[in-house]
């Protein structure tokens, strides 16, 4: 049986799909960008404060369901060019500790919703 969930504490969904989803002890989220929840303003000054955008929106995701990035077993970031991934990381990797830190990818792609530059998705589980 599956748990459907989905906080105002980020961005709504833009289709016909739900923030996260959970499964037995498997929590999944659906791809966040960086929409500011509070405003439904694109957040995209620059990569660092757009990722960072990104990865609280995740965290409100997760917290929906009383968990957090120590919680994540697999992260999926899709970003517009490569030339963004040192930035991208920093920010991310300031979210996690680096001993027990995700299994992850990263893949370039050639466009995202709403002309973003960055897209995370993670999948986590609940103990």
């Amino acid at each position: 049986m599956k748990k459907i969930f989905n906080t105002k504490k980020a961005p709504a969904p833009l289709g016909p799909y739900n923030q996260a989803v959970m499964a037995g002890n498997m929590f999944f989220t659906s791809g966040q960008i960086a929409i500011n929840p509070e405003n439904g303003h694109l957040v995209l000054e620059n990569i660092k404060d757009e990722t960072r955008q990104v990865m609280e929106n995740l965290k409100s995701v997760l917290n929906s369901a009383n968990i957090d990035f120590e919680n994540v077993v697999k992260s999926s970031i899709f970003i517009s060019s490569m030339e963004d991934f040192n930035d991208i990381n920093e920010v991310y990797g300031s979210y996690f500790n680096t001993t027990n830190a995700p299994a992850r990818e990263t893949v370039q792609v050639a466009k995202l919703p709403k002309g973003v530059n960055v897209e995370i998705s993670m999948i986590a589980i609940i103990y």
